[in-house]
Parts: C-alpha cells; structure tokens; sequence
C-alpha cells in the first residue's frame, strides 16, 4: 500500500534551496566542491540522505544555520539517495549546470527561493519525492510595464547586460 503526503520545507531567511535525487554516497563531497568552486562568495549547506549501508545523514557546510536546516529538512522528507542544498548569497542559477553534470545526480526536483512543497510517497520501503509544488499558481499575465521590470531586475543582479 503507498500512501502520499505533502511536506513543506521552510527556507531559511535570504536563501534558495535546490532540490534532487542522487545515487551515491560520493555526492555530497562532489556537490560541496561545486559549490565551493563555482559560487566562492556563497554560504551554503548541503544534506544527502543515504538510502543504504548506514542509512545516514550525510552533510557538508559552510553555515552552521543552513547546516542545521538542511538537516532538519533532508529528515522531514526521510527519501532515500536525496539531498537538499540551501544557498545564501548566490543564486541556483549559479551552480545548477554543474550540478546537473555532476555524475551521480539523476534528478533536480526544484532550484527556488519559493515556498516550497514536496509530495512525498510512502510504501513499506521508505519515502519517494513524486515532484513539488514551487511558489503558488499565476493570477494573470505580465504586461508591457511587468516586462520592463523583469529585464530590469535580471540587468540590476547581472544576469542580463
């Protein structure tokens, strides 16, 4: 019998956090030297759930509070081979394609600074992600005026020149 339920994960204060699924222990060392790497100014802090052997939280951080809410998320969710990465002072956009390319990652569920949601199903083996639920639903459509600010805003953060 599977059973489903929605668990929201509280993003700490000025953070995104980027959602996955992965297969291996070695994860959470490739994901932190990404990180590192290629977003030097972030504050971060990652837990990958591991779904055999010891069946540990396993963690890497640069920030004891995202490290304790990034812990405290990955156990609410109980998924195996899933890991979870709240960032602080960079955006996913930053680190998302490496992320991707990183060998053991099969699956990014979500990158948001959004309220977050993640369906979760439940069997007599553990918890599964089935998907999420990012931010709420649109009530309606930009216009010239919300264009502007749009190309305004990814000018003002640098994404655009």
């Amino acid at each position: 019998m599977v059973s489903t339920e929605i668990v929201d994960i509280e993003l700490p204060k000025d953070s995104n956090v980027i959602l996955g699924y992965s297969h291996f222990i070695k994860t959470v060392e490739d994901l932190n030297e990404i990180i590192a790497t290629h977003a030097p100014q972030a504050k971060y802090a990652i837990a990958f759930s591991e779904a055999s052997g010891d069946r540990l939280v396993r963690w890497e951080a640069n920030d004891d509070e995202l490290k304790d809410k990034a812990i405290e998320s990955i156990r609410k969710l109980s998924a195996g081979h899933t890991f979870i990465i709240f960032l602080r002072n960079a955006f996913p956009i930053s680190v998302l394609n490496q992320i991707k390319n990183c060998q053991e990652v099969g699956r990014i569920f979500a990158a948001t600074a959004n309220p977050l949601s993640v369906v979760i199903a439940t069997s007599e083996r553990g918890n599964g992600i089935l998907g999420v639920i990012d931010g709420s639903s649109p009530v309606g459509v930009e216009n010239g005026e919300n264009k502007n600010k749009r190309r305004k805003f990814l000018r003002d953060i640098g994404y655009k020149s």
